[in-house]
């Protein structure tokens, strides 16, 4: 399990030690909590004009407040690890291997780095490697939840958490979810790929996947979260 670094503060330079060159990614966490007001005061300076814009079209501050501290973070990282300005930053959406359309895994104009970003509730989680990368943040989802949604995960996947205890089936599941959100991330294809045909698994470890390493991620109480990286 990867122990991602809780981010305190959304400096305009932050310094993160160099990429591993096996492609071991590096994780960060950012809570809205305790980063909102920062980001929302650097987000005229960080953002760029389509991100401004998607910022400000939402209704609810809470929406609002996670969009905004999440892209602050990404932005300022990428810019790190880049040496330029944030709101220079050249982000893409390349091919998906779907269907053709320029709307598969997000990329940097021009750069050989691979990043995933995620968020949910009050945490986001941003992931950057030397290889193709996938990340998923997920707050643990109620029984009822549960009960409706497994049906569309892999048989093998859904008879797992079935056998479960009530109580032990929200975590169970949101680390069989992540991992294969983190996977389908990674392809660039999403879930338009049906998250029925891929077993994972809901145990420990997650299962091997041709090409792929999918390790979970340690999270605060209440969420879950997964990354993967092309092998």
């Amino acid at each position: 399990m990867y122990k991602p670094t809780e981010l305190t503060s959304v400096q305009t330079r932050l310094r993160p030690a160099p990429l591993a060159e096996d492609g071991t990614p590096a994780l960060w966490t950012a809570h809205v909590a305790a980063l909102g007001a920062e980001a929302a005061r650097l987000a005229p300076d960080v953002l760029d004009p389509a991100e401004a814009t998607q910022a400000a079209a939402f209704r609810r501050e809470a929406d609002r407040a996670l969009y905004v501290t999440s892209h602050v973070t990404l932005r300022l990282l990428l810019a790190a690890y880049l040496d330029r300005s944030p709101q220079s930053v050249p982000l893409t959406r390349l091919t998906c291997p779907g269907c053709g359309e320029p709307h598969g895994r997000p990329a940097v104009v021009g750069s050989p780095l691979h990043f995933s970003l995620s968020h949910t509730g009050d945490l986001a989680l941003v992931a950057v490697a030397t290889v193709p990368v996938g990340a998923d943040v997920e707050a643990l989802p109620s029984p009822d939840t549960v009960g409706t949604v497994i049906r569309s995960l892999h048989p093998r996947e859904s008879a797992e958490l079935r056998a479960l205890p009530p109580h032990e089936a929200p975590a169970a599941f949101t680390r069989t979810w992540t991992r294969k959100e983190a996977y389908l991330k990674g392809l660039g294809i999403g879930l338009a790929r049906d998250p029925g045909l891929d077993y994972i698994g809901s145990g420990p470890t997650a299962a091997a996947l041709p090409g792929w390493t999918i390790t979970d991620v340690h999270t605060p109480t209440g969420y879950g979260a997964a990354v993967a990286t092309a092998t």
